[in-house]
């Protein structure tokens, strides 16, 4: 078998041209990065298990012979690269081996269907052999909506007299409070917030169109608090800055979130923060078309789908709100 780091093959040159469109697209570095890992993994498995160096003599049959191979190897058994084979040590992890979930599986396959219909355009190939492949479709796992007692207890972990600690604190009820991406809360500036207003230009959107979200009186003096704070210690440009007054790492952002959480014994990370707005903006008498807009999806349906996420004391909770005779005087 040839080892990882192998001669530039014709497979190598198609998927930097294909990395190169990408980045002229500006699409977000954690799309970017993606792509990048799904399509050097794939790379890896045509090179040295079936001796192809070039998309154009891809098959179906091929495609799902990969997928079959994700299966059978299971969790952190395929790596990108030797350089990090040998930094992250996938053996010692406790999940090493189990089983790859379908989510996973289908984003590696989605990944790489935008991979062949970018080499379709640009005439590389003459069929997309992703075209017939069946399409994974994961089975949709119920976001835990938090109580009140368990964000109290969540939010309470934090030491606010610690920099870090205190702007996690704030981020993660920003997150709460407006819906917003970690990556979006992440890249933030002062001048994005009007207070005025009551409203956030968030700017570093996944679909690239800019968009408001929205808070209330107590987030408003929660962020002038942390604004006047943050002066005192940082001249960053970023509204969350790290110690040094970068930019906060997103990846690292929501592995702090997720040990914090654990230190409560609860599964927390951001994206359930923006889950739980969501959740609570519609037992709150939120609509559908205005969640929509401040979420940022382009879809409707998208955001219908939240409701997917009610178990049936949720919903019964939001039916009391609106049961016929609880309403009306019959």
């Amino acid at each position: 078998m040839r080892s990882i780091e192998s001669k530039i093959t014709e497979l190598d040159l198609q998927i930097d041209s294909f990395m190169l469109y990408c980045d002229a697209k500006h699409l977000s570095l954690k799309t970017m990065k993606s792509y990048d890992q799904t399509l050097k993994l794939f790379r890896n498995f045509l090179v040295q298990e079936l001796n192809i160096d070039d998309a154009a003599n891809v098959k179906p049959s091929h495609i799902r012979q990969y997928i079959k191979y994700l299966r059978d190897r299971g969790k952190y058994t395929v790596t990108a690269s030797d350089k990090a084979l040998n930094i992250n040590y996938p053996e010692r992890r406790e999940d090493y081996k189990k089983p790859i979930s379908d989510t996973t599986i289908a984003n590696y396959t989605r990944n790489i269907k935008v991979f062949f219909n970018f080499l379709l355009k640009e005439r590389e190939i003459k069929d997309n052999p992703m075209e017939n492949i069946e399409r994974i479709k994961p089975k949709r796992k119920k976001k835990k909506l938090l109580t009140e007692s368990e964000l109290k207890l969540f939010f309470n972990s934090f030491n606010l007299t610690i920099f870090h600690e205190y702007r996690t604190w704030l981020q993660l009820r920003l997150i709460l409070e407006t819906g917003c991406r970690a990556s979006e809360c992440c890249s933030l500036m002062p001048e994005d917030i009007d207070f005025k207003t009551k409203s956030i230009l968030v700017k570093n959107t996944k679909n690239g169109h800019e968009r408001y979200v929205y808070f209330g009186h107590k987030m408003s003096i929660e962020l002038k608090r942390w604004m006047q704070y943050r002066d005192r210690f940082s001249d960053s440009p970023y509204l969350f800055p790290t110690t040094r007054g970068t930019r906060l790492d997103v990846t690292n952002f929501e592995a702090t979130v997720r040990r914090k959480g654990r230190s409560v014994d609860l599964e927390v990370h951001p994206h359930l923060l923006r889950n739980n707005f969501a959740k609570y903006y519609l037992l709150n008498f939120g609509d559908f078309a205005t969640l929509s807009r401040i979420l940022g999806h382009s879809d409707i349906n998208t955001t219908m789908k939240a409701y997917l996420d009610f178990s049936d004391r949720e919903i019964g909770r939001k039916y009391q709100k609106h049961s016929p005779l609880n309403n009306l005087d019959i």
